[in-house]
């Protein structure tokens, strides 16, 4: 059986899968809430910020892949219109349940579908526009995930990965001390869930850097791959081309 990481624990492909279904079942209910708290509401820029440099535009189709509470499918929906399509996916039923729900309360209706990253039910070429948002880093094959992300991208389309990723370094102490005290303890009062939020905190530490995620994306077909740094590099929105 083949051995992966979940933080910084060595586990089988299989039990990671049901450890992180586990995490998001567990803190879906105040996802949003903690979100607010943990980025003090920075993710909301971040997020605005992940919209404007895709491109998508009035008409697009568009998959918002690990789209959970469905922020961002919420704000490509405004953006490609009636015209366009928005699908909102993800792995997790807890947080799709949240996300479809928000749109249908907000009288926005949005094609649903639990799905694995690792094999997408789209066809070839479908999608103008992919977006995966602080999901990534979770997934067992990043590799596979990107190059399914690949295929169901039309040419001319464009990826987006909004990801935690490598703080700039003389800021390390500090962020280490906020992820791996203030971020539990923030998700012991407010979920009940320490483990979750320190999983969290390991698990970025186990993603790719900017640098290497970038010759991942270049690996598996993405071209003119470029990558921002936001709020120091604790976040990093990577775009890539599909030609």
């Amino acid at each position: 059986m083949n051995a992966t990481h979940f933080g910084f624990t060595t586990v089988s492909e299989t039990e990671k899968a049901r450890k992180v279904a586990e995490v998001f079942h567990s803190v879906a209910a105040r996802y949003n809430l903690m979100n607010d708290l943990m980025s003090m509401g920075l993710h909301r820029l971040w997020k605005k910020f992940a919209i404007d440099v895709s491109g998508a535009r009035r008409g697009d189709k568009v998959l918002d892949i690990a789209g959970g509470t469905a922020d961002l499918t919420a704000l490509f929906r405004e953006k490609v219109g009636d015209a366009g399509e928005v699908w909102l996916t993800d792995i997790n039923n807890s947080m799709l349940s949240i996300g479809r729900d928000r749109m249908l309360n907000d009288g926005k209706s949005v094609p649903v579908a639990q799905c694995d990253a690792e094999k997408l039910p789209f066809p070839d070429n479908y999608f103008d526009r992919v977006c995966v948002a602080f999901g990534l880093r979770n997934m067992t094959h990043k590799d596979i995930a990107l190059r399914e992300m690949w295929r169901v991208l039309s040419p001319g389309g464009s990826l987006i990965v909004l990801e935690f990723s490598k703080v700039w370094k003389p800021l390390q102490p500090l962020y280490d001390t906020y992820s791996f005290k203030a971020l539990p303890f923030m998700g012991k009062i407010v979920t009940r869930d320490d483990a979750s939020y320190r999983y969290l905190a390991e698990s970025i530490r186990m993603h790719p850097s900017q640098e290497d995620l970038k010759q991942l994306m270049q690996q598996v077909g993405f071209e003119r791959v470029e990558y921002f740094n936001l709020t120091a590099g604790v976040v990093a929105l990577h775009r890539g081309y599909k030609f």
